[in-house]
């Protein structure tokens, strides 16, 4: 086989690829913005381990981090950016493509 990259999985985006940025990303193109915590809970990690995630989506443009204040509570909200969306549309596209066989 030659190197030069033409399977599908070359075309999967490593920064959603792994198992808890996809769920993440899964999470937030379902909605229009979700809560820190609901999203914590609707995955099943820990505080850390999501900031650690949502921290590196942030860096690459794929998530928008708004945080606010309830009275004096605060309340971070986590949303895609237009480029999450399709960086999310277009893993799943190409996941597709390929757990189907398709060329």
């Amino acid at each position: 086989m030659s190197g030069n990259g033409s399977h599908l999985r070359h075309q999967l985006d490593d920064l959603i690829h792994a198992p808890v940025r996809l769920s993440i990303m899964a999470a937030l193109a379902a909605a229009d913005k979700a809560e820190f915590r609901f999203l914590r809970d609707t995955i099943e990690v820990s505080d850390s381990l999501l900031s650690k995630h949502i921290i590196t989506l942030e860096e690459a443009g794929y998530v928008e981090v708004e945080k606010v204040f309830v009275g004096k509570r605060p309340r971070t909200w986590l949303s895609l950016t237009d480029v999450g969306r399709r960086a999310f549309q277009d893993y799943v596209s190409v996941l597709k493509r390929l757990t189907e066989g398709s060329p």
